[in-house]
């Protein structure tokens, strides 16, 4: 660590769950964010900020309009560009001294194994349960932690997954729903803010696995915004 690290980090360095120690640790993590959009923009926004030393994200899509509300990397100028590439712009913008990359392409079963490989905890900020899914079974076979959040109405979901053995996504939900029964979000829609509390939280979950504090693991955590009723589902 350096000087420009006791400086920047100082803040949650007080914390006796973290230390110098435990800055070290979050400098040496390795973590992909899975999609760039309301759950990817706060996860890798605060994951840079607070200084995840190898950070990585994979998305294919570009910036529209209907985006702008939720995703707060974009802006009105960065309408029709790639999301992974303005990303890029914006993490190092926030933090110059992390190593940021960006994999502009779609998740799949060809290239999955690949680039998961290359992390220590995987995010899952997608939104479609295909992905959802693959993510988890890869990251079964690699014995890789996910974190994992998903978000419908008003109501949040977070858990942590194969976390030192820990259960993972099939033993919550052994099977993804038919595709009749999967609700349109765009029909449905979602509050600006709503993806910004489920994001950060799920932040906050990456970095108590970097700092091996107690985590989601086991937990699944159900968080309605709107009645701000909270509930935790153990399960094995």
């Amino acid at each position: 660590m350096d000087t420009t690290d006791f400086l920047r980090y100082s803040r949650q360095m007080n914390l006796t769950e973290v230390g110098v120690e435990g800055q070290m640790k979050i400098k040496q993590a390795k973590v992909l964010v899975i999609g760039a959009g309301g759950l990817g923009s706060p996860v890798l926004t605060y994951l840079s900020s607070c200084g995840v030393g190898t950070l990585a994200v994979v998305d294919f899509d570009t910036i529209e309009q209907h985006n702008l509300h939720r995703q707060i990397l974009f802006t009105e100028e960065d309408i029709n560009q790639n999301k992974t590439a303005v990303a890029y712009k914006r993490i190092k913008q926030i933090n110059p001294h992390i190593n940021f990359t960006i994999y502009n392409q779609k998740l799949n079963t060809n290239n999955a194994e690949q680039l998961l490989r290359q992390y220590d905890i995987i995010v899952d900020g997608s939104d479609n349960f295909s992905t959802r899914y693959l993510v988890n079974d890869t990251c079964v076979l690699l014995n890789k932690t996910l974190v994992y959040g998903t978000i419908f109405g008003f109501e949040g979901q977070i858990s942590v997954f194969n976390h030192k053995g820990s259960p993972n996504l099939r033993n919550l939900f052994p099977e993804p729903p038919a595709v009749e029964d999967v609700p349109n979000c765009n029909l449905n829609g979602v509050l600006g803010t709503f993806p910004g509390i489920i994001g950060t939280i799920m932040a906050h979950e990456t970095l108590k696995v970097i700092l091996e504090l107690p985590t989601l693991s086991g937990q699944l955590l159900i968080l309605n915004t709107l009645t701000w009723e909270i509930n935790k589902l153990r399960y094995t």
